[in-house]
């Protein structure tokens, strides 16, 4: 019979959990914003973003990177998001920026915001790492004012059969390293279900491997 060393075991787990918190908190948010400040990824936020407008709801904040793309249409931003760590980044470009921002440590799940009190939102690569991306979809909907639009751009599932496997098989590990991110997730479907009206393209990014690569943008729209 085997014989678990139980100081140990709480050693490990209490190790781990430090190891881990410790890459969330502060070597995963400059990987991230290098990682997110490309070329390519810049442009396609400043072609989401050029319509938003009137009071703003930002879910996955992370460190600001969109902020320096919101138009004059923009009155206030409010941002959501779960990791302290990016504040320290963000807090450079909020400093920066001529809009009014109110910064707050929430889960996308819990938003503790009013019912129908933001005319847009914007979701930029951060659906894939929700836990329960459905029912950070359905607290989005209830924030936002009826005629609202929530705006968003994702990777997520491709088209192709092929690529889908290699997502399947590697998101285990992508969740590990990214944070608690998805390769396989079909965000189409999950916007669609949460929305009254969606329109979205799908494409390959231009500079990233298929695997992580397959987009969604579009907008979606909440019944007015």
């Amino acid at each position: 019979m085997r014989v678990v060393n139980s100081r140990k075991v709480k050693s490990y787990q209490m190790f781990r959990c430090f190891g881990m918190g410790l890459y969330s908190r502060v070597i995963f948010p400059r990987l991230l914003d290098l990682s997110m400040s490309s070329k390519s990824m810049t442009a396609y936020r400043q072609q989401l973003l050029a319509d938003v407008s009137g009071n703003v709801l930002e879910i996955g904040f992370g460190t600001g990177l969109n902020l320096p793309h919101y138009p004059d249409t923009v009155q206030a931003l409010t941002t959501v998001e779960p990791n302290e760590g990016m504040g320290a980044i963000a807090q450079k470009r909020i400093d920066a920026s001529p809009i009014k921002v109110n910064t707050t440590l929430l889960n996308g799940e819990a938003l503790s915001l009013p019912d129908e009190s933001f005319d847009s939102i914007v979701c930029t690569w951060t659906l894939c790492s929700i836990p329960n991306a459905k029912k950070a979809l359905g607290e989005a909907y209830r924030v936002l004012k009826p005629g609202g639009k929530f705006f968003f751009i994702e990777h997520g599932l491709s088209n192709e059969q092929t690529i889908q496997t290699w997502q399947n098989r590697i998101t285990p590990i992508q969740r590990i390293i990214a944070d608690g991110c998805h390769l396989n997730r079909k965000i189409d479907r999950l916007v669609a279900e949460a929305f009254d009206e969606v329109t979205v393209e799908e494409f390959y990014a231009d500079d990233l491997p298929k695997i992580e690569g397959y987009f969604y943008r579009g907008v979606a729209i909440k019944a007015a």
